[in-house]
């Protein structure tokens, strides 16, 4: 109880300073069903009467996606930028520095740099954010319908509020949540679209009351009086409860059917009317929405980490200063004989030397670092904004970089967690190919599967549309080609409408995408469905229109898997027309006159292979008898209360049986182009794929096997599990069986890895990782006070040599998974598993499954990638978040980190210019340390000769423009131009990714090598300087040496050093590195001298007056500055070569092969691998076939026979009212 206290505690002061944003507070997810309501779980919108709504507490309907808002944003971007250490640390050394007589150097030194910096970070924070803002600006502008009066009138979306009657036309999106009231449909039904809330593009059917149906004029709806009873607020977008009340006492139930959800879009509907009933921030998208992050990337965490280890190393070596200056306080007389001074005050001065010190040895720290960084990451986005190979000509849209801050994170990425549709799909269906009567039929024959005939007499193969048009007429297969196109035409849930500009073209609407592709593939066979009545439907073949009467129609869900309908035929005979998935149609075949079977799954396994979406057709003849026995048990399993829908399952068995096969169809998902062989790249690149969709199991499957994600051999774990002990044993057991096949591999991701002391640095850097992402102070400790034996450690590195798994689990169960004491065993076992697949997701799920990766596996760096509003809670959750540019919007793009129009663009914008983002910024990064420590230390080494008295050996405006003149253009060359390998390279090794994934080019490791090897380098230049030149020596003009003649000749020596290290670091020279490299010597060999006469002209640097010309005379400068710099740099090349010839890591091998053009025999490799691949894809029997079912799984049968398309729609809203208008004034006139 006290964590939870300290917690919020905590909470609410960040919470009144801005820092935690408040805008998108949510409860837990729902896990939905029908609750009843009580009173403290409603609220009450009055009917009509806005007076009485506006004294409730409803939320305004105005949103905001902002970063910031004009209250936070100073507190808010000072926590962000002073949780940086390098920021904190110059506040610390700037306030010390205004002690007086206390700082050796410039008293603004150091605040002035910082405050520039500072403001450079809140210009670029503002220029971002206030993109954010246009966007919403946008949004609470848009115009729509509410009702005043009698009459619709144009009000913004920020204006609408609780209780407005609006009226949403075709093609609008819904301004908030409303409840259906009416429509222009028959019935009050009305389509809709929720791509942006569940990424699924099919239309749904929504309906009114049939007592609000009628109400299809503005004076109508004006009259309409009553309360609606709600339930409050939350974030499940498949639930909801309330009631509506008339004025005169009658109340009726309320359900999800009449909910019209912010974000979803009225479509192929003239008009609805509707009544608002949640705004703003309430609705359930926003319920959904996360606030936007603050994210930092794993390298930056790194370096305030190492800032941290510097501040000790300046802790330490100024505490060593201000001892060696005690000890030579005590035991000289100098400063009580000669200055004065009281030994009684050593205590304090021992103190204050410490405080000079550490301003003395600042700059180990390099303020220029972030500036620097920076400016890098931003040119590094404008590369990726102007690469034409991520152009995307159809729509004109090119890559964009949002957040530049984030490049580097493209380079290590783990996991990524994708949307299914809209992302890797086009969700476009196709019917390609159908096998009837045992013979196969495809709409476009490939050369190699055309049909022939075998020596044996059968026919292999397949036949195309066209000869199945004519086998329909006098094949023998005739009668079986009719029944399964009725069965197509007839045996659905499909609404046709006819296109009011070509009353010939008709309009299929449907909740399955799939259904839509069958009813149009058979239209194509001269099968052409166009009425639909409450109990009829009308399908035009052979050139005659026969009327079919739908009797009963047994719904499809995920238990049965299958769908049929009882029809009457045209000649009075009843049949049972059936389509569902193989697996359930074949066990319930009859045992005599199945002539095809065999056949039949020989062309379902081909389909499967190829990755389509397959469907077995059947039927059975009923007899009247059995019919209208059937139909009472149907008839009371209706009326049934309680567990209604398994009772009509059980009816619908008993009819279900001794069916006769026709066939199997094969639907295209159509994919975006490259998707599989990007998937594939991925893979090989040590990447994990997630897919997270709103879509149905058996659907996400299909696709799964479509890109390749899931492959032949895997074994496949469905997770559907229907309560929270149910999942935990479930998943337990399955971890289980996984760790026990791995018993024999060298790896065991459960078990906490290395020794005593690994595992301690491993809690140091989560501390600092806490540190930088700015967790609570209840985490740390509870962090610090975690047992081994208690602590989880997955290791994302590590390899796993075993049967590879996948792991697929549906939502609901995905709600338990997430449960605290079940979670982490859903993550090791999906860690364990080659894919994971989760299903019918909510957004908020899909934001919890990332964060659940990000917190939890060791080091993952996340990355998220969607289209849709549903997925904006993951892209923000995630450390790196992509939106497309596509279909559904551009919520997902305008939320994203980086925007991009097709999922393969991901391959280039990972592996090249990822890998390229990560490699350059750990040399920028690694060369700042090291040329910042080089300098500084000299003034160390400098203290042990001059009695630790703090004096500086550099002139002050000398040290102030070594990083932003003089050595500004090297780190700017290594972090923009310089490329490891070639682009053509990383795409054709992808392994080559797993570099930045393991952190091989900046890590701790390679961190203390850079700074050992500064301390080595500024130590030998020192006393190679001090051995050739000493203070007080006869120069050949007569005068002597003075401190600051050795000080420019070591800054000489500095500059050259640390120029000849960038260029030994580059592994690409190009003009900007020539110029970086001989330009800053220039610029310091010409502008010295020039501000050496100038400055102390006007007593700007007195020091310096006379030392150019001794220097540029004296043959010791001359010649020190060609022999001190080389032979500190004779050890690192000598390193270099030694790593090169017999320590080469895989990035040594592919320069190489690129430097010499070595050629890859690898493609015949590949192809041999795929021929063996194919080989046992055909010898192996598939283990599951997915099938082409993605509708609503209940209620779609009532609406259905609901419905009538020779009803005329109502008119034109206005025509009514007008009309009105017209006799009245008529009457008046």
């Amino acid at each position: 109880m006290a964590e939870y206290e300290s917690e919020s505690l905590l909470t609410s002061i960040q919470k009144r300073l801005g820092i935690i944003d408040t805008r998108y507070d949510s409860g837990p997810q729902t896990k939905g069903g029908r609750v009843r309501l009580q009173d403290a779980e409603q609220r009450t919108i009055v009917i009509n009467d806005a007076v009485k709504n506006s004294v409730r507490d409803f939320c305004g309907n105005s949103i905001s996606t902002t970063k910031y808002t004009v209250a936070t944003f100073l507190f808010k971007f000072l926590y962000e930028q002073f949780s940086r250490y390098a920021n904190l640390f110059f506040l610390f050394i700037g306030c010390v520095q205004q002690v007086p007589n206390l700082s050796p150097v410039n008293r603004f030194g150091t605040l002035v740099p910082l405050a520039i910096v500072i403001f450079a970070s809140a210009v670029k924070e503002l220029a971002e954010d206030s993109k954010r803002a246009r966007a919403d600006a946008n949004v609470n502008a848009s115009k729509v319908k509410t009702l005043n009066g009698s009459q619709f009138v144009d009000k913004k979306w920020k204006d609408v509020v609780v209780g407005d009657v609006v009226r949403v036309e075709n093609g609008q999106f819904f301004p908030a949540d409303l409840i259906l009231l009416s429509s222009s449909e028959p019935d009050a039904l009305c389509y809709i679209e929720t791509s942006n809330l569940d990424g699924e593009t099919n239309l749904k059917i929504r309906q009114g009351l049939p007592e609000t149906a009628h109400l299809l004029d503005p004076e109508a709806v004006s009259i309409l009086s009553g309360t609606i009873k709600s339930e409050h607020p939350n974030n499940s977008l498949y639930t909801y409860e309330g009631t509506l009340t008339f004025l005169g006492g009658k109340t009726v139930p309320l359900d999800p059917s009449q909910l019209l959800l912010r974000g979803a879009m009225l479509r192929n509907t003239r008009w609805v009317y509707g009544i608002v009933v949640f705004t703003g921030h309430e609705t359930k998208l926003m319920k959904n929405a996360t606030s936007p992050p603050i994210k930092s990337t794993k390298v930056e965490r790194s370096v305030n980490r190492q800032i941290i280890f510097l501040f000790v190393v300046l802790m330490t070596l100024s505490t060593l200063c201000a001892m060696g200056s005690l000890l030579r306080t005590l035991t000289s007389n100098f400063e009580t004989d000669i200055l004065k001074i009281q030994k009684s005050f050593v205590a304090v001065q021992f103190f204050l030397d410490i405080l000079t010190f550490m301003i003395l040895f600042n700059n180990l720290i390099p303020l220029s670092l972030i500036v620097t960084m920076e400016l890098v990451k931003y040119y590094i986005a404008s590369l990726i904004n102007s690469d034409l190979d991520m152009y995307y000509e159809p729509s004109d849209t090119p890559a964009t970089c949002r957040t530049s801050s984030l490049v580097e994170e493209l380079g290590q990425v783990d996991f990524i967690f994708s949307d299914k549709t809209g992302t890797l799909t086009c969700n476009i269906m196709e019917f390609k190919m159908c096998t009837i009567a045992g013979i196969a039929y495809a709409e476009v024959v490939p050369d190699d599967k055309k049909a022939i005939v075998d020596a044996a007499g059968r026919v292999e193969g397949y036949f195309d549309f066209k000869t199945l048009l004519r086998n329909a007429e006098t094949h023998e297969s005739a009668h079986v080609i009719a029944d399964f196109c009725t069965l197509l035409a007839v045996c659905h849930t499909v609404i046709p409408e006819r296109d009011e500009t070509d009353p010939n073209k008709i309009l299929y609407q449907a909740s399955s995408p799939d259904e839509a592709a069958l009813v149009s593939g058979v239209q194509l066979l001269g099968y052409n469905f166009h009425t639909r009545r409450p109990k009829s439907v009308s399908v035009d073949h052979s050139g005659y229109t026969h009327e079919y009467e739908v009797l009963n129609i047994n719904e499809f869900n995920s238990t049965r898997k299958r769908m049929s309908a009882l029809i009457r035929m045209p000649d009075g005979t009843i049949k049972l027309y059936i389509k569902g998935a193989d697996t359930v149609i074949m066990e319930r075949l009859s045992k005599q006159g199945n002539l095809f079977v065999d056949a039949t799954m020989v062309h379902l396994e081909d389909y499967a292979n190829e990755g389509l979406r397959t469907l077995c057709l059947a039927y059975r003849d009923v007899s009247e008898s059995e019919y209208a026995e059937w139909s009472r048990i149907y008839d009371r399993a209706a009326t049934t209360i309680n567990n209604r829908q398994d009772v009509l399952d059980q009816a619908a068995e008993l009819i279900e049986r001794d069916l006769i096969l026709l066939g199997a169809t094969a639907i295209e998902d159509k994919l975006q182009d490259g998707v599989p062989d990007t998937i594939h790249t991925l893979a090989t690149a040590g990447i994990k794929l997630w897919v997270l969709t709103g879509d149905r199991q058996e659907t996400a499957i299909n696709i799964g096997f479509s890109c390749k994600l899931l492959t032949e051999e895997m074994t496949i774990i469905v997770c559907n599990e229907p309560g929270h002990i149910d999942t935990k044993m479930f998943l337990q057991e399955k971890l289980d069986y996984l760790k026990k096949a791995m018993a024999a591999s060298e790896t065991d991701l459960s078990q906490p890895q290395g020794s005593f002391m690994d595992n301690l640095f491993r809690r140091i850097e989560k501390a600092g990782e806490w540190l930088a992402d700015r967790r609570s102070l209840t985490n740390f400790v509870s962090l610090l006070s975690r047992s081994k034996e208690n602590e989880l450690f997955i290791d994302k590195d590590r390899v796993i040599d075993s049967e590879p798994f996948a792991l697929v689990i549906d939502g609901r169960t995905l709600e338990y998974a997430l449960e605290p004491d079940v979670r982490l065993i859903f993550l090791e076992l999906a860690c364990l598993c080659k894919a994971v697949i989760c299903c019918r997701v909510s957004p908020l799920q899909k934001a919890l499954v990332v964060g659940l990766v990000k917190n939890n596996v060791d080091g993952a760096i996340t990355l998220a990638i969607g289209d849709g509003a549903n997925d904006v809670g993951m892209i923000q959750a995630a450390h790196v978040g992509v939106g497309i540019s596509g279909m559904e919007g551009l919520q997902a793009a305008r939320s994203a980190d980086v925007a991009i129009a097709q999922f393969r663009y991901l391959q280039k914008l990972l592996l090249v210019h990822g890998g390229w983002a990560y490699t350059r910024m750990s040399k920028l990064i690694l060369y700042c340390f090291y040329k910042n420590i080089t300098l500084y230390l000299i003034q160390f080494w400098f203290a042990f000769d001059n009695g630790f008295s703090g004096q500086t050996i550099f002139e002050s405006w000398m040290q102030s423009c070594y990083n932003v003149m003089f050595t500004l253009l090297q780190p700017v060359a290594l972090g923009i131009f310089d490329q490891f390998v070639s682009a053509r390279m990383l795409d054709r090794y992808p392994q080559l990714y797993r570099l930045g994934q393991r952190s091989e080019f900046y890590n701790n490791k390679t961190f203390l090598f850079w700074t050992f090897n500064s301390f080595m380098h500024s130590f030998l230049i020192y006393w190679f300087m001090k051995i050739t030149c000493t203070e007080s020596q006869m120069l050949g003009s007569g005068k002597d040496v003075s401190i600051w003649f050795i000080g420019m000749n070591l800054y000489t020596i500095d500059i050259i050093l640390v120029t000849l290290k960038a260029a030994i670091t580059a592994s690409t020279w190009t003009w900007f590195t020539k110029i970086s490299v001989l330009g800053s010597l220039a610029a310091w060999i010409v502008l010295f001298p020039a501000y050496a006469t100038v400055a102390p002209l006007i007593n700007l640097s007195p020091e310096l007056y006379g030392i150019p010309e001794l220097l540029y005379t004296s043959a010791t400068f001359w010649a020190s500055l060609f022999i001190i710099p080389v032979l500190p740099l004779i050890r690192d090349l000598f390193w270099k070569y030694y790593k090169r010839t017999y320590w080469a890591r895989s990035y040594h091998i592919i320069q190489e092969i690129q430097a010499y053009n070595i050629p890859d025999y690898r493609p015949r490799m590949e192809w041999f691998k795929k021929a063996v691949y194919k080989v046992r894809q055909i010898q192996r029997l598939k283990r599951s076939r997915g099938f082409a079912f993605s509708q609503t799984e209940s209620g779609q049968a009532n609406l259905i026979r609901n419905y009538d398309t020779t009803v005329r729609k109502p008119r034109f809203v206005f025509v009514s009212f007008f009309s009105r208008r017209v006799t009245d004034f008529l009457h008046r006139g």
